[in-house]
C-alpha cells in the first residue's frame, strides 16, 4: 500500500494505534507473538515510520548539544570530527555551540540547549564548577569534557594534562635538554593550568632549570614568545608549548632566526594535531586520538540518553609521540585510560 500510515497498520493488524507504535518503538511492554503480528503487517503494506512523529512519541529529538571553547586550530576540527562520525553512526545529529573563550557564553549556550536537545558534551573549561553545576540541570543527560574540577559526580572525560607534561619533560631532559621553557597557555584555562604544574613538578624533580612565558594557544604567541626570548639572548636548549599551534609558531620563529632544531633548541608540543606529522622538522607532542576521544564522549552521552547509569570520570593519559624536533627518539608506549579512582 502506497503511503501507508501507522493507522492503516493498526487497522489492517485489529489492534490500536497505541500497539502499533510500542511495537514498532521496541517497546518491552507488549507480547511477543503481538509485536511480531504487527512487524509482519506493517512491512507488507510497506509501513515507513516518520522520524518527526517517533521523535515526538518518544519525547525524544535525536540531537546532542555540543558546547565547546574554541573552533580555532585542528585540535577542535579533529574532536568534532570525532564527536560527529560517531553521532552519525547512531543516527544522531548534532547541535553546535561555541564559547569563544567567555564564559557567560557558555552558560548562555547551556540554557539555549534546553529543550533543544537529547543531551549535552560540554567541553567549557573557562566555566567555574559552581557556574557549571548551578546552570546544567541533573536531570540532563550529560557528559563533560576537560572541565574545570569538582567534588560532583558525573560521566566525565578529562585528559591526564599533568601526566602528558611530565612525560615531555622527561622526554627532553633524558635527549640532554636542562634550560627549558615552557610556553604556558591561557592563565584561565584548566588545561593550560594543569600542563603547566606537570612541567613545573618535572623540571623540579629533575633538576632542570625552567622559565615559564605567557602564551594564549595560538600560533602567533608561539612566534612572540621566540622573538622575546631571541631579544633578550636567552640561554635556552628546549622549548616546551602548551600546545601544538603554539610549538608550531616557536619552531618556524627559530628557524627563520637561524636556530637549528633540535641540535640548539629542541621542541615539543602538546595534543598531536595532524600538522604536527607534516612540518619539518616534525613535531615531537604528547598524544591523544583525538577524533576517537570526541567520539568516546558521544558513545557515553547516547548511553545515558538511552537510561544507562554512568558517573565514571574516564582519564585518558597522553604518550610521547618522539620524531625530529627533539633529540632522542624512545619507543613509543601505549596509554590507557585511567578510571576514577585510579589517580588521585
Amino acid at each position: 500500500m502506497p503511503n501507508a500510515t501507522i493507522r492503516d497498520v493498526a487497522r489492517e493488524a485489529s489492534v490500536s494505534v497505541a500497539s502499533v507504535s510500542r511495537a514498532l518503538n521496541g517497546a518491552t511492554n507488549i507480547r511477543p507473538e503481538l509485536r511480531d503480528h504487527i512487524r509482519d503487517v506493517a512491512n507488507r503494506l510497506g509501513y515507513v515510520p516518520h522520524a518527526g512523529a517517533r521523535n515526538l512519541s518518544l519525547a525524544r529529538s535525536s540531537t546532542i548539544g555540543v558546547v565547546v571553547p574554541d573552533l580555532h586550530g585542528e585540535f577542535f576540527s579533529e574532536l568534532l570530527r570525532g564527536m560527529d562520525r560517531q553521532a552519525s553512526e547512531l543516527g544522531l545529529h548534532l547541535l553546535l555551540m561555541v564559547m569563544h573563550g567567555e564564559a557567560d557564553r557558555g552558560i548562555t549556550a547551556l540554557h539555549a540547549m534546553r529543550g533543544r536537545v537529547d543531551g549535552l558534551v560540554v567541553m567549557a573549561p573557562q566555566i567555574t564548577s559552581d557556574e557549571l553545576f548551578q546552570h546544567l540541570p541533573r536531570t540532563m543527560p550529560s557528559v563533560l569534557v576537560n572541565c574545570a574540577p569538582h567534588d560532583g559526580v558525573r560521566a566525565e572525560l578529562r585528559v591526564d594534562n599533568v601526566a602528558g607534561a611530565v612525560a615531555v619533560v622527561e622526554h627532553l631532559v633524558a635527549g640532554g635538554c636542562r634550560r627549558i621553557v615552557h610556553i604556558a597557555g591561557p592563565a584561565a584555562n584548566i588545561d593550560a593550568q594543569e600542563r603547566l604544574r606537570g612541567t613545573r613538578e618535572a623540571c623540579a624533580r629533575l633538576g632542570a632549570e625552567l622559565r615559564v612565558v605567557q602564551g594564549d594557544f595560538n600560533e602567533d604567541s608561539g612566534t612572540a614568545a621566540i622573538a622575546t626570548l631571541q631579544a633578550e639572548c636567552a640561554d635556552y636548549d628546549a622549548v616546551f608549548a602548551a600546545n601544538d599551534m603554539m610549538a608550531v609558531g616557536a619552531l618556524m620563529a627559530l628557524k627563520r632566526a637561524g636556530v637549528s632544531v633540535p641540535e640548539q633548541v629542541a621542541v615539543a608540543g602538546f595534543d598531536n594535531i595532524p600538522l604536527t606529522r607534516l612540518i619539518s622538522p616534525a613535531l615531537t607532542t604528547a598524544s591523544i586520538d583525538i577524533a576517537e576521544f570526541g567520539a568516546r564522549a558521544v558513545v557515553r552521552l547516547a548511553g545515558l540518553i538511552d537510561g544507562a547509569s554512568d558517573d565514571t570520570l574516564e582519564w585518558r593519559a597522553p604518550i610521547v609521540i618522539a620524531r625530529e624536533s627533539t633529540r632522542q627518539h624512545p619507543k613509543n608506549t601505549t596509554g590507557n585510560p585511567i578510571r576514577r579512582g585510579d589517580r588521585e
